[in-house]
């Protein structure tokens, strides 16, 4: 006799949980892809790396411009009707983007009118959506919850890099970019569905502004929190600027195009899903020690793509960086869950956030001067020194080596579709930043 469904998940697999779960796998199947087909549809126009660097920083600038009044917004709306306007707002975009793309040879300020769409509607959705899982998830095994939410998360991403790098060389970027509009589509009609009733009501407050100020009180109060939003400042940027400009131009000139350069975006992908697994069972106790040490790695892919190595090289430093920053993101995250009290977290993400990528748009649009001014390789090399020095300083702050995880942290509320098991228990364990 075949046990009920319900019976079969785990306790705190609830019906939100596997909502957002597979709302996430949509998503990034569609989005990993759009990523290469964006670059290669400035590329196909006749761009150079500096516009490609223009078109990411398109992206990025309007993301940052409103992510803190996204992490308001969801700290005073439901959340979940939050995510699907922004889910919304992706679908036009990229579906415009994508026309335009099929159809013809589209301006650049076009392009990067669209993209900026976009980064209006992942500042929305980013803060709402750490928000709304964290509410979600509960018990002893919240930990294992979050880990395994980011397991499938990434594991659709490792799928969507693979074959949106193969569909842009067989079918051209455009037709990758309607696959992502769609996939946007399908996930906000999922995540419509989702159940905000056990999220308790919140106090009226005194504004937007007086929303703003409080969480920067949580924020700023925190030195591991400014410390390591400080590091990731820097990281961030020069990561971001090798991915989204300088890759695609090593793939192009030394790899053989956008199907190698598919690939090697496909190894990050499964080293983090390796990453996934390994913190499914490792709960370092001092957690912020552990996921910073695990940052260095990230200075690999920019040194890999320097030489250049092979494919099959480039791939094996991509998995590696894959793996440590997953061991980072559960540990960061952990480490949020723990201290930062649920009404205030899509604040405090906001700011994290903002911080996070404040740079990035100065990378990108300098990426391509840079390798004008002093070539492509010293340029590599320049990313990966970088991201060294920012994180070794980071390592002076106490908090961040000495902060440990406690046995039991405070009690998330569960979703109404949870069992009576889930709803009592203890919340432990982390959310993440989703992409």
């Amino acid at each position: 006799m075949t046990a009920p469904a319900a019976a079969r998940r785990p306790t705190w697999a609830g019906r939100n949980y596997t909502l957002l779960t597979a709302a996430a796998i949509v998503t990034n199947l569609g989005s990993h892809g759009a990523l290469i087909a964006a670059a290669f549809a400035v590329l196909d126009a006749g761009g150079d790396g500096g516009d490609v660097g223009l078109v990411a920083a398109a992206r990025t600038l309007p993301l940052m411009l409103f992510l803190l009044i996204g992490g308001a917004v969801a700290d005073r709306l439901p959340r979940h009707q939050v995510m699907v306007a922004a889910n919304a707002l992706n679908c036009l975009s990229q579906a415009v983007f994508a026309v335009l793309v099929i159809s013809g040879t589209p301006p650049l300020w076009s392009m990067m009118l669209l993209t900026g769409l976009g980064g209006v509607g992942q500042a929305f959705f980013g803060p709402a959506a750490e928000g709304m899982l964290i509410s979600t998830v509960s018990g002893e095994q919240a930990g294992r919850a979050f880990a395994l939410y980011r397991m499938a998360m990434q594991g659709a991403g490792l799928g969507g890099a693979a074959l949106g790098g193969l569909m842009v060389a067989a079918l051209g970027p455009g037709w990758v970019l309607a696959v992502d509009a769609a996939a946007f589509a399908i996930a906000g009609a999922m995540r419509s569905f989702l159940d905000v009733s056990h999220i308790p009501a919140r106090e009226p407050g005194g504004g937007l502004l007086s929303d703003l100020r409080d969480g920067w009180r949580e924020f700023i109060g925190r030195p591991w929190l400014w410390a390591i939003v400080a590091q990731f400042s820097v990281v961030v940027a020069v990561v971001g600027a090798a991915e989204a400009v300088f890759g695609p131009l090593v793939a192009r000139d030394e790899l053989g195009g956008a199907g190698p350069w598919g690939l090697a975006l496909g190894a990050f992908g499964a080293g983090t899903v390796g990453g996934a697994l390994l913190m499914m069972r490792w709960k370092p106790r001092r957690m912020l020690l552990a996921g910073t040490l695990c940052v260095f790695p990230l200075a690999a892919p920019s040194a890999a793509l320097a030489v250049p190595l092979p494919v099959w090289g480039l791939a094996a430093v991509m998995f590696v960086s894959g793996v440590a920053i997953e061991v980072f993101g559960v540990s960061w995250m952990t480490t949020m869950h723990q201290e930062i009290p649920e009404e205030k977290l899509s604040r405090v993400a906001a700011y994290d956030w903002f911080g996070s990528i404040a740079m990035v748009p100065l990378a990108t649009a300098l990426a391509g001067p840079a390798e004008v001014a002093f070539g492509r390789s010293a340029s590599l090399w320049g990313c990966a020194a970088l991201v060294v020095v920012v994180t070794a300083l980071v390592l002076l702050v106490p908090d961040v080596r000495n902060l440990t995880r406690r046995t039991q942290s405070r009690e998330v509320a569960a979703s109404p579709a949870a069992s009576p098991a889930a709803r009592s228990a203890d919340a432990e364990g982390a959310v993440g930043r989703l992409g």
